[in-house]
């Protein structure tokens, strides 16, 4: 989840002054012959919600640069690495890696400028950007093969759901679930990974959505923070754009959206649910699957990492989640749990 490149000064830390990991970085770029640093004007670039840090650096003949910091153990530059080449010969636009330093953790990044989708999307721009990030979706994806990324499979798929009742339910509300809690719970991620796991399989990138989408002028858009990218469910990127936990829009223009994939995605011969609404089903259960996994790591950030700005993107996430549950019979006990926990009103409402 990162916000790499971005311009969002608010949310970004200052250096401080005793940085011994950016004494390294500079001593580092300071050795570099091509491109000439200036070394004076290296900034901070990002947030971001694991260890890594962005900063922005100016070359000499007035072009910039971005260094991404990765401190060893905790991070490791080199799935980066891996898939920046993997995804780049798809032909999307990712960063080019000019420099690295694989045991230290530093990598010199081509900038994509600092123009997010989400700083850019309104009624006006959305329908352009989106089918621009559609477009290069369904070219990564044409391309994919298997063994080449970790696949995303059960163990994973559950791991994630896992952090729904550990950080969102046990810390963040602090409940404990009772044993028949547990198992209705158990019950509905059965029914969630039964369709994730039958549906056919791509590159996935993982964060696909508007912060990690930078605008360009060709070959828009640019795609950042893929380093966790998987082998999995073709619709779970689909739904990070559109269901995007920062931004929310219409049900008929995500439909309609997701139809326009969907027309593409066949023409180039990927293999989506060859039928309109058992797509839409597993873009909605790919979506459910998405939603709890980021109400648990948005608890974890704050009660463990102490970033508890993304407590404010709960509450959407919690009505992409309702909103999906209603509409399928076998997701009720969800919704029931749900209204135990958050003393809500039962409700009604399945179209399936």
């Amino acid at each position: 989840m990162s916000l790499l490149m971005t311009s969002k000064s608010a949310t970004t830390p200052a250096i401080a002054v005793h940085d011994e990991r950016l004494s390294q970085l500079t001593n580092w770029l300071a050795a570099l012959t091509t491109p000439a640093l200036h070394i004076a004007s290296i900034r901070p670039a990002s947030a971001d919600a694991s260890f890594r840090r962005y900063f922005r650096v100016d070359a000499n003949e007035g072009a910039s640069y971005i260094v991404m910091d990765a401190p060893p153990p905790q991070e490791d530059v080199r799935p980066f690495i891996n898939i920046a080449g993997i995804f780049g010969a798809t032909g999307i636009s990712v960063p080019a890696i000019l420099a690295q330093n694989v045991e230290a953790g530093f990598l010199l990044l081509s900038d994509l400028g600092s123009t997010t989708y989400l700083h850019l999307l309104n009624t006006d721009t959305a329908h352009k950007l989106y089918s621009d990030a559609m477009d290069s979706l369904v070219l990564l994806q044409a391309q994919s093969q298997p063994d080449v990324l970790p696949e995303y499979d059960r163990a994973t798929l559950l791991r994630e759901l896992m952090l729904f009742p550990e950080w969102y339910i046990g810390k963040h509300l602090g409940i404990a679930l009772t044993e028949a809690q547990t198992a209705q719970l158990n019950k509905v991620f059965d029914e969630i990974l039964a369709n994730n796991l039958a549906q056919a399989q791509v590159y996935v990138h993982r964060d696909f959505h508007s912060r990690n989408l930078m605008v360009l002028d060709q070959g828009n858009p640019g795609m950042l923070d893929f380093q966790d990218a998987l082998y999995g469910p073709i619709t779970y990127d689909l739904v990070s754009l559109l269901r995007d936990a920062y931004v929310q829009w219409d049900e008929e223009m995500v439909l309609d959206w997701a139809i326009r994939y969907w027309e593409r995605a066949k023409r180039a011969g990927l293999p989506v649910n060859p039928d309109i609404d058992a797509f839409y089903r597993d873009f909605e259960f790919m979506g459910l699957q998405r939603h709890l996994k980021v109400l648990g790591i948005f608890a974890r950030l704050c009660h463990r990492d102490g970033k508890d700005a993304y407590l404010k993107d709960m509450p959407l996430v919690m009505e992409y989640t309702r909103k999906t549950a209603y509409r399928y019979k076998v997701l009720a006990p969800l919704i029931k749990l749900l209204d135990v926990l958050e003393d809500k009103v039962p409700q009604v409402g399945y179209t399936f």
